[in-house]
């Protein structure tokens, strides 16, 4: 690994670690106590896949549960509520799987959409969200999002 790769490497890190230390702000608060139950209306169409795997099947359940209210039905976002999660920005190769999972258990101070802060998930679990992550990725192929 080259010098260069190394200091990019090193103040990425650097950045992830400030980034998880102070989590999100008080807009996290203020969403998660607000009433999404109106909702917005879908912000994308989603093509859904012929079929899914048992595990996407078990993250769509999940996913209806825990995220749903804010992220829509097959994860197509709500206006004025959150983003869709079919959608390029959240490709594998710009947020990977793990970003889920940190996500779900910190929140996300907002950065690519102007909804807020996303606070953490309460009662979710690593599993959960591997299962979650599935469905989305599924959702995510069958329109074209690899």
């Amino acid at each position: 690994m080259g010098r260069y790769s190394v200091i990019a490497l090193a103040i990425v890190a650097i950045l992830t670690v400030g980034f998880l230390w102070t989590g999100p702000g008080d807009d996290a608060v203020e969403r998660a106590s607000g009433d999404v139950s109106a909702g917005g209306a879908p912000m994308v169409q989603v093509v859904l896949p012929e079929t899914l795997s048992t595990n996407a099947q078990v993250g769509k359940l999940a996913y209806e549960a825990k995220c749903a209210v804010c992220h829509g039905t097959n994860a197509a976002g709500q206006d004025g509520v959150a983003p869709p999660l079919v959608h390029k920005i959240y490709e594998p190769s710009h947020h990977g799987d793990a970003a889920f999972l940190l996500a779900a258990k910190n929140g996300v101070r907002a950065h690519h959409w102007r909804f807020g802060n996303m606070p953490p998930v309460e009662g979710v679990t690593d599993g959960d969200v591997k299962m979650i992550v599935a469905y989305v990725r599924e959702l995510q192929r069958a329109n074209g999002i690899n």
